[in-house]
């Protein structure tokens, strides 16, 4: 009797040598969210606001250069959430599955395999962006001075992709197995060196080279292939909780990873897609539209680190619980994940909307630039939290292997920016009207997600 009464406990009480899963498993929930979301936070945060400090140094060298800059930034935007929230997505919902289930083989297979999938989509984002660059700039409304510009800075910043890639999934692929401290550690170090290589090249400080938009290119680059190094040599030794080493190519292990990776990628695409238009569409009005919707839409970036943290930490949370079968708990985790980072953003959101100058006025006074921002927070940023719901379903929905719903939200809102923009290049409405669609297209979406998350079951 106490033989079966012990193996019982055994059975039911979590095992001591995996306690990292053990806490996913059986940890509270806001506070397990916060514990795995916090690093990746505030580091993300960090890697933000060295964008945000990339545009003020720009800002130094005059309007065409802050143009060229923000005619590159939707590209980057697209290839960094394919990578991080399309395919990295994919690469921690399937080694958090196998964490889950206790098969540390195959997590680490995994790994492998999206160090294979990074290589090459890293490649086709070089190639795509070296051939399809200029057009691309041109057709947003870039010419002269600020298209030239535009084109170095993208050449020499998408060259240097497939290290971009690899890192990115790679830090993917350890936050899947439960670690978020060392990714976090990484992305830190190269945040803190861009900080202070970017504006030594843009500006030639300390006898380096001037080399104006371009310099923030070649930084990013330098600080990607460092960073990349040390995640590797990390991984390879004995103290890592994911190790890397070669695997044997099985189908299998892309389709786990790009089951979910592809269409999240295709989501991605889209969201990328929709800023890009309405970049396109400020283009149209003129140069000082296409910086005041720039700077403005700055300020969306600067809560995808709380965004994506809290959502790569549900992915976590969410696949390792349905890998041990805990279909309750981790849709509770979905919905706890929904309301504290909806509230988060929407504070943020109301006060830009109410105070757009205080963020306006970090990067410009030219009035015409700050009418376009201006605008665009009063009529999007109250939506904010709408946005965190959309956001926080869809990673929810990675863990879970079902987006579905998330890639129908992503639709209807790239097909109203894109119906917006359409009307705003044929004269038949105004910016303004372009960005109250992208409001409304926002509440719809969210309410899409909310209806999808409801009706769908995680355990067939």
């Amino acid at each position: 009797m106490a033989e079966t009464l012990a193996s019982e406990a055994e059975s039911i009480s979590p095992p001591r040598d995996n306690l990292p899963a053990n806490r996913l498993l059986h940890g509270p929930l806001l506070p397990e969210l916060i514990r795995l979301a916090l690093p990746t936070v505030v580091v993300l945060f960090m890697t933000t606001l060295l964008g945000v400090a990339e545009t003020y140094f720009v800002s130094s060298l005059g309007l065409e250069a802050i143009a060229a800059a923000s005619l590159v930034v939707p590209v980057m935007v697209l290839m960094t959430t394919i990578a991080s929230a399309g395919i990295g997505g994919g690469v921690s919902s399937a080694i958090a599955r196998a964490t889950g289930a206790r098969r540390r083989d195959e997590a680490e297979s995994l790994a492998w395999h999206a160090v294979v999938i990074a290589a090459i989509a890293g490649g086709l984002f070089s190639l795509l962006a070296v051939l399809a660059g200029p057009p691309l700039y041109r057709s947003l409304g870039g010419s002269g001075p600020s298209l030239d510009q535009a084109v170095l800075y993208s050449n020499l910043l998408f060259g240097g992709a497939i290290p971009f890639w690899l890192l990115l999934l790679l830090q993917a692929a350890l936050r899947g197995a439960g670690n978020v401290k060392v990714p976090a550690a990484i992305i830190l170090g190269g945040a803190v060196a861009g900080l202070i290589l970017s504006p030594v090249l843009i500006n030639g400080w300390l006898d380096a080279p001037r080399m104006g938009v371009a310099g923030a290119g070649v930084a990013q680059v330098l600080c990607n292939i460092a960073a990349l190094g040390v995640v590797v040599t990390y991984m390879r030794s004995p103290s890592s909780t994911l190790r890397l080493r070669r695997y044997p190519l099985q189908r299998k292990h892309f389709g786990a990873i790009l089951g979910v990776g592809l269409l999240s990628a295709i989501n991605a695409i889209m969201s990328a897609m929709s800023v890009t238009a309405l970049t396109a569409a400020a283009g149209v009005v003129s140069v000082a539209a296409i910086a005041g919707y720039g700077i403005a839409s700055r300020l969306d970036m600067l809560l995808v680190p709380v965004m994506f943290g809290f959502g790569t930490a549900a992915i976590t949370l969410v696949a390792t619980n349905l890998g041990a079968g805990n279909v309750a708990r981790a849709r509770r985790v979905a919905m706890v994940n929904v309301l504290f980072v909806a509230s988060v953003v929407g504070m943020v959101g109301l006060l830009a909307s109410l105070f757009p100058q205080l963020w306006l006025g970090l990067f410009t006074r030219d009035s015409a630039v700050m009418a376009v921002g201006a605008g665009y927070l009063h009529v999007v940023a109250p939506f904010y939290a709408a946005i965190g719901v959309i956001f926080e379903l869809y990673f929810a929905g990675q863990g879970a292997q079902r987006i579905l719903w998330p890639m129908t939200a992503s639709v209807v809102r790239f097909a109203f920016a894109l119906t917006a923009t359409v009307l705003v290049l044929q004269g038949y409405a105004s910016l303004h009207t372009a960005f109250v669609m992208v409001a409304v297209s926002i509440a719809v979406a969210a309410t899409i997600s909310l209806v999808g998350f409801l009706r769908t079951h995680w355990d067939r």
